[in-house]
């Protein structure tokens, strides 16, 4: 070993040393605050002003994104120290709903699957979990209607989004393309990697089943099916990615809700979601859009859903940029209010980290 090797590996280890140490310091820190506080308290806004200093103050080489990962790490270590957070996602166990909620979350929270949307909620509701991650719209195939739906009915709020970059993987046991029979995957998945499909597999057996994470395992089971699914998949069940990327829309991405029983605070950058509905009068849309312009407030989302209380009625659902506690998004609120037939804040959080 050369003597400039052996230079360079021990000031690896003494800065391996310094951040052993301090690593542990801030974790100190963050117990005494969970004292203070009567117990670890996950606040949304604190960590996304976190990760957005820790990315602006990146000199590289790693990332932005890695360390804001390895970061979210850090912090999700730190306040398990008191008590692991409990998360429900829609499973089973693979999905893009679990990456979802680890990329959030960290590893040390404990992520329980759930075999529905209802159920995912349904536990936060009961106590069971702190909070629930919901997909809410994929930017290839639009909104997850049922979450909206229950959207409407629930107490929980909007307290934090994810913003996941889907990546569709061909998956499998052997390591080459030659014995393939059929593909199990989840339909969405399937429309969103059939050009894809027909380019290089055509005219092979496409079995949709409930779940990527569901099609993986019985990739799993012999060498002769394949699967198309995500890394977490992969990993679960010791598949070989045998090609990576092969969705159609390589910006393919799927945004999730976090919901918990408590609003978030502002972190500087938000956004607040709502649904309201408008009375049946002429020009009732474009009066309810004129309270967010009127007071400078951009809409960055506005997606219409069937009300299920009467025949061609519809709900209105809207993301606006701020928070609702800054004077013009609260006075665009209350006009708002006054105008819509209903209205319902479902929450504002911090605009999701990518």
């Amino acid at each position: 070993m050369s003597d400039e090797l052996k230079k360079l590996r021990a000031i690896i280890d003494a800065l391996d040393q310094e951040m052993l140490e301090l690593i542990n310091r801030r974790a100190a820190h963050a117990r005494s605050i969970g004292q203070l506080k009567n117990g670890a308290v996950y606040r949304p806004e604190r960590e996304a002003q976190i990760l957005r200093r820790i990315k602006e103050a990146n000199p590289g080489p790693l990332s932005d994104e890695t360390v804001a990962r390895l970061f979210r790490e850090i912090m999700s270590a730190c306040l398990a120290l008191e008590k692991p957070m409990a998360v429900s996602y829609l499973g089973p166990q693979g999905t893009f709903s679990e990456a979802a909620a680890v990329k959030h979350f960290g590893h040390a929270a404990h992520a329980i699957a759930c075999s529905s949307i209802d159920e995912v909620m349904q536990k936060v509701e009961a106590g069971e979990v702190d909070y629930a991650v919901a997909p809410v719209e994929n930017s290839t195939e639009g909104a997850v209607g049922r979450t909206l739906d229950l959207m409407l009915a629930t107490p929980l709020k909007i307290c934090g989004e994810v913003v996941l970059r889907v990546h569709q993987h061909l998956l499998g046991k052997s390591k080459g393309l030659k014995n393939v029979k059929r593909i199990y995957s989840h339909a969405q998945s399937f429309a969103q990697c059939h050009e894809w499909l027909n380019r290089n597999l055509p005219g092979i057996q496409r079995v949709p089943v409930a779940s990527n994470a569901e099609a993986a395992r019985l990739a799993g089971k012999d060498t002769g099916s394949y699967a198309i699914a995500g890394d977490m998949a992969a990993e679960r069940y010791r598949l070989n990615i045998l090609t990576p990327n092969i969705e159609d829309e390589p910006n393919n991405t799927t945004r999730f809700w976090i919901l918990g029983a408590h609003d978030a605070e502002p972190s500087g950058k938000d956004k607040t979601s709502l649904v309201m509905s408008s009375k049946n009068v002429p020009g009732a849309v474009h009066q309810l859009l004129t309270p967010l312009a009127r007071h400078g407030v951009s809409m960055s989302k506005l997606e219409s859903r069937p009300s299920r209380t009467g025949l061609w009625e519809y709900v209105f659902f809207v993301d606006i940029e701020g928070h609702q506690r800054e004077e013009n998004v609260a006075k665009a609120l209350a006009e708002l209010g006054e105008k819509a037939a209903f209205l319902k804040i479902l929450g504002s959080y911090p605009a999701a980290v990518v």
